[in-house]
């Protein structure tokens, strides 16, 4: 069929629930409805910035604080009231997780800005300037080893969207690094576009810059590019030179020994088209980024990043704790405290952004670095926490430090410190046991080599891929590796973990490292419709016009939203008049669960904590799901109290309050805002009075009363420190109601009784239903042993005195737990040393399989964990256990002879050969 996108009028009474829907992830022409959490929380659609102050031409520069009192808070501070001053708007930073499918995290000052300079939202100031909190782990390596690279950093960048360009945003550069940071004009390199003859000219004529300090690079220096297409340009960079008494010969601006960029201005002006060539952009922006650390470096006269006030405060704590002195260690020890120190930072703001320690995505991410912390402070000395309490934790102590540092940065750090320590301690601690696990797996390893090199006459060597999972599964550090193996005269393949690291690390670096600003990503039809007002809060109807046609879909747009519908009859054409409507049933629904989520968040806190914060959600018309921050499973008791919370404000009846306010006063009055959600100067706030405020877009109920009754389905845990829980509310409430009652019945029916008596009868049952499994395990296990005693005559013996037994023999259908009890029967039976094999089929593709050796035959090296496990392998499983007694499984009965010829021409070998 074909589909239509419809163009809506100003005023829209479509459903839009706050949670109701997904959004997609891909190109237009995926089909799907984006969420309204999208959307700025206003009537009106408004841009996320303030109102645009003046941006006149100061008169006058600003006098220069000394010297002294150059910290990096007053860096920060001096850098924003710098370009305030000039017309400039002062926005918050942007959270670290981006509001943005095409990267990972927030990677650069810009990325907030993307949509403007893609010219897909409209500018609501001219000029604007922020501290952006930045994340990038491409180059993690380098982390200490450098002077300069980080995993977190803050980026102060000001910006243009179609006002100043090249030359004020020079001009500016300048007078901010030589009046304002009092930089020596004769310590500052300019570096240059190859081809960029205005900027060079400007920098040279206009600046005074001499020529001999101003460097022309090329493409991969020098252009910014932000894909194969899209928006670029020519920038410029400024570099400091601690060294100038080394001339002006044969200077390399990327000698970091000499050199440090510290500010970088792109002018973005040109579209790179699909065939390579560059068209001027109608808008011509300015995006700049100067790096706070290296500022400060630079200001506070230290010969590193790490030895600012910004970290180094955090590297004291972590040598308290270790017993050192970061001055007079050696340079192992100082980077070992610069990977603790740069590392804290980043995790503590990842977690206070809401991303939780996991094996994916962002939580990965977050969950490599506390690794790397841990295994590196182990490097460092660091036992439990440090403090004597070996079962204790040393990351929250640290972290309490980073909070502290965080004031300026994020104000809602510090209150959210409780779950940002408590995520900290549970992770280390089980990170721990890993690290303990990881110990073992290398002892393993080790032994595996040495044994293959005494068979194959070679000298043993620890294969690099198996140094590179203990690194990166089970966080072992390549350096005790590579010490322990040096105790037990095993080399490690170094050249094969280069080569595995040299593949995560060009993984990583595509999917940490790139902004996608290409022109055309991701348009739609939407791009050429005008924005729709919703008016869904008070009308349930109006007349539309069809304003495209797509293919395959019929959507209706509304703020870039679509409303996917199917054409059951007529035609539809682009300009067609169609009416649109709500389902009334299905908004009450909605409604009566966005509501019930309020409560729900309201409660959690009242019952588990304030510091409980909300980490997704679903709105549907069959259940509400509410997700959130916990480190562990609820109790029953706080469940019902939860309940009884949520019912009880229902009964209340209590009248909701919505009103648009300034964002600053909705904050102060206590409105909660969701975690990563944009919004204008202007927000939507609901509000039940005496229980619960937040900044919402969607419908709700006017009245509590309307939820009629609430019940929790499940509380169950999604992801590390993340818990889930999803319940009904009105009219799903009573049909979930009314389903368990009808069940119930049922039951009741079933095992004649009544309801309350139902329990007791179940636990009878099972009473019963125990008493004969265990009676029909025990008649199992007496006939396996009978089998046993059957075949305990086919031992036969090997060596050269005749002294081993062996016995490998199929049980055919015997299950696992029997298959054990034969096995034990013939260790008792058979006189040591003997060893003994054992294997079945008990059901269709099932393999059990068991290895039961006496202390005569364990004494020989030959241990029933490791071989067992090889074995099994045979039959597509595996398995393990003790020296003397272990256990297998496999998934391939039909290889089951073969894997146990193998195993006797095996024992047969390793024994006869010790029997010599």
């Amino acid at each position: 069929m074909e589909g239509l996108a419809v163009q809506l009028p100003r005023f829209l009474p479509l459903p839009l629930p706050k949670h109701a829907v997904p959004f997609p992830t891909s190109s237009s022409t995926s089909t799907g409805f984006i969420s309204l959490k999208k959307l700025h929380l206003s009537p009106r659609r408004r841009f996320p910035f303030c109102t645009p102050s003046s941006h006149s031409q100061p008169q006058a520069e600003q006098l220069t604080v000394p010297a002294a009192a150059v910290s990096g808070d007053s860096i920060r501070q001096r850098f924003l009231d710098f370009y305030a001053s000039r017309g400039h708007k002062v926005l918050p930073s942007a959270s670290l997780v981006p509001d943005d499918p095409t990267v990972l995290l927030t990677i650069a000052g810009m990325l907030q800005f993307k949509p403007i300079f893609l010219g897909k939202l409209p500018r609501q100031v001219p000029r604007a300037t922020t501290a952006q909190r930045c994340i990038r782990t491409n180059d993690i390596n380098n982390v200490g080893q450098t002077s300069r690279h980080h995993t977190f950093f803050e980026m102060l960048g000001n910006f243009s969207f179609g006002d100043y360009f090249k030359t004020q945003a020079i001009q500016w550069a300048w007078d901010l690094s030589t009046i304002e940071f009092a930089l020596p004009p004769e310590r500052l390199w300019i570096s240059v576009y190859q081809h960029d003859d205005e900027t060079f000219q400007f920098w040279s004529q206009q600046i005074g810059v001499p020529v001999k300090r101003i460097k022309r690079l090329g493409e991969d220096d020098n252009f910014w590019t932000s894909g194969a297409t899209g928006p670029c340009g020519p920038c410029s960079e400024i570099y400091y030179d601690f060294h100038p008494d080394r001339g002006y010969d044969d200077v390399d601006l990327n000698d970091d020994t000499r050199f440090i960029e510290f500010y970088n201005l792109v002018f973005m002006q040109y579209n790179k088209k699909d065939d390579g060539s560059l068209e001027p952009l109608k808008q011509m922006n300015i995006d700049t980024g100067l790096g706070l650390e290296r500022m400060a470096r630079i200001l506070q006269k230290v010969p590193n990043n790490y030895e600012t006030d910004l970290i180094l405060p955090i590297i004291e704590k972590a040598s308290e704790l270790a017993n050192v002195s970061y001055g007079i260690s050696d340079d192992q020890t100082k980077r070992y405290l610069k990977i603790v120190g740069d590392h804290m930072r980043a995790i503590v703001f990842l977690i206070s952004d809401g991303v939780v320690p996991s094996n994916v995505g962002r939580g990965y991410v977050v969950r490599r670095l506390i690794r790397r912390v841990v295994r590196t402070s182990r490097l460092l000395g660091i036992k439990g926490d440090g403090r004597g309490d070996l079962e204790g934790a040393f990351l929250p102590i640290i972290a309490e430090k980073v909070v502290e540092l965080s004031t300026h940065i994020d104000a809602d750090v510090k209150n959210r410190a409780p779950r940002i320590l408590e995520e900290l301690k549970r992770e280390e601690l089980r990170f721990v046991q890993t690290l303990e696990r990881g110990e073992k797996l290398l002892e393993e390893k080790l032994a595996d080599a040495i044994s293959s090199a005494e068979r194959n006459g070679t000298v043993p060597c620890l294969a690099g891929e198996d140094v590179f999972i203990l690194y990166d599964t089970y966080g072992f550090p390549m350096e005790i590796t590579k010490e322990v193996a040096e105790e037990r005269g095993v080399s490690i393949d170094m050249n094969g973990f280069d080569i595995e690291m040299e593949k995560q690390r060009r993984q990583s670096q595509a999917a940490h490292n790139t902004v996608n600003l290409a022109i055309g990503s991701g348009t739609s039809i939407a791009d050429n419709v005008p924005d729709t007002e919703f008016i869904g809060y008070d009308s349930l109807y109006c007349k539309a016009i069809i304003a495209s046609l797509v293919e395959d879909k019929l959507e209706i747009m509304v703020f870039y939203i679509f409303q996917r519908g199917t054409v059951h009859k007529g035609v539809v054409e682009v300009g067609k008049e169609v009416e649109a409507t709500v389902n009334v049933k299905l908004r009450q629904r909605a409604q009566v669960h966005h509501t019930a989520t309020h409560l729900l968040q309201a409660a959690l806190k009242k019952v588990i904590g304030q510091e409980t914060s909300q980490a997704g959600s679903l709105v549907a018309f069959d259940r509400l799901r509410f997700d959130f921050n916990f480190h562990r499973p609820l109790l029953d008791s706080e469940l019902v109290e939860i309940e009884v919370l949520i019912n009880g404000w229902v009964e209340d009846a209590i009248l909701l309050q919505t009103k648009v306010m300034p964002i600053a006063e909705a904050k102060r009055e206590g409105a909660i805002a969701m975690f990563g959600e944009k919004y204008g100067e202007e927000v939507r706030v609901v509000d039940v009075p005496g229980v619960s405020m937040e900044l919402c877009g969607g419908t709700h109920v006017s009245n509590t009363s309307e939820i009629r009754g609430f019940k929790i389905i499940s509380e169950q845990g999604i992801a590390s420190g993340v818990r889930r829980i999803e319940a009904v509310a009105g009219e799903a409430f009573i049909e979930y109601v009314n389903a368990r009652d009808s069940y119930l019945k049922q039951l009741c029916s079933t095992l004649k009784v009544k309801p309350e008596e139902v329990t007791a009868r179940i636990e009878n049952l099972l009473e019963e239903l125990r008493a004969a499994r265990n009676e029909n395990s025990a008649v199992r296990a007496k006939a396996a042993v009978y089998k046993a005693s059957v075949i305990a005559s086919r031992a036969f013996l090997v060596g050269n005195s005749k002294q081993y037994r062996i016995l490998v023999e199929c049980l055919d259908e015997v299950d696992a737990e029997s298959l054990k009890s034969a096995a034990e029967y013939l260790m008792e039976t058979l006189a040591d040393p003997a060893a003994i094999v054992l294997g079945s089929c008990p059901g269709e593709g099932k393999v059990s399989l068991v290895a039961a050796f006496t202390p005569g035959v364990v004494d020989q090296g030959i241990q029933a964990g490791k071989f067992i496990g090889q074995i099994a392998k045979l039959c597509g499983g595996g398995g393990g256990g003790r020296p003397n007694f272990a256990q297998a499984g496999g998934r391939k009965p039909e290889n089951l002879a073969a894997a146990l010829e193998k195993a006797k021409s095996e024992l047969i070998a390793n024994l006869s050969e010790k029997g010599k």
